[in-house]
């Protein structure tokens, strides 16, 4: 297995409470890096000093486009000042979701023109995707390719969500080969059998689903994705699969 940097994303652990218990519970699973979202950046100074007080780090966060375009050089001064060096856009407002092929492509170049700002603050912007941006529209294309033609040319990177990629009905390994020169990251999170974990939406601790991790992982690396973020969108036990995915992982890096 590859050296990539393991981090967890702090969305998995919002059930426990605040920020401290959050990042308690991924400092006690064995992790040293996490990823934040976007109010988390809402008081930067407060982030640096939680994440120090517990030997953390932070090398990437997810934030929203209404913030980007809202004061794209508050997010980059906040970024800066938690010691964040990499955001991706996690998720385009449900209301320009349905959007045709134009749009989307508009999307991408809007993130790409921000993607060029940020890199001037030294940050990298990337998109992070889900499985609704795999529909197909009339002509064969789905979303995710026309954003990335619409970015092309810019410094727009890619965190590749390879559970939504697989939920989607597609196979991951396609889209990491495909878009292996945007890819810098990748979500780790496993999706249970048919039919289980249902009150979970159907997620599952990593390394007890039906994802090929082992191979998923060593696959991502190669093609590019240095920061590997476990993730689970509605854990029961948020704690306990943190531990347990961590515990997971360390046997197949």
């Amino acid at each position: 297995m590859t050296t990539s940097t393991l981090s967890i994303q702090l969305y998995s652990l919002r059930h426990l409470g605040g920020l401290d218990q959050q990042l308690d519970a991924a400092a006690r699973a064995g992790f040293t890096n996490v990823e934040t979202i976007g109010s988390h950046l809402d008081d930067p100074k407060a982030l640096k000093a939680a994440l120090a007080a517990r030997g953390l780090h932070a090398p990437s966060g997810h934030i929203g486009l209404p913030a980007l375009r809202g004061d794209l050089g508050r997010v980059a001064d906040a970024a800066t000042e938690a010691g964040i060096a990499q955001l991706f856009m996690p998720a385009l407002p449900p209301e320009e979701r349905s959007g045709d092929a134009d749009a989307w492509r508009r999307v991408g170049t809007e993130l790409g023109e921000m993607a060029g700002r940020l890199k001037e603050r030294g940050i990298s912007l990337g998109y992070h995707n889900h499985h609704w941006e795999l529909a197909r529209f009339s002509d064969g294309s789905c979303p995710l390719d026309c954003l990335f033609q619409g970015g092309a040319g810019s410094p727009l990177v890619w965190q590749a969500d390879i559970a939504w990629l697989a939920r989607g009905g597609d196979d991951p390994k396609v889209w990491l080969e495909k878009y292996a020169g945007l890819l810098v990251s990748a979500h780790v999170k496993d999706q249970a059998q048919a039919g289980r974990n249902e009150d979970e939406d159907g997620w599952c601790d990593v390394g007890s689903g039906i994802l090929d991790w082992p191979d998923l992982w060593a696959f991502a690396s190669a093609r590019g994705a240095r920061l590997m973020v476990v993730e689970h969108d509605n854990p029961k036990d948020p704690a306990g699969f943190a531990a347990r995915s961590f515990s997971y992982l360390k046997t197949i890096r």
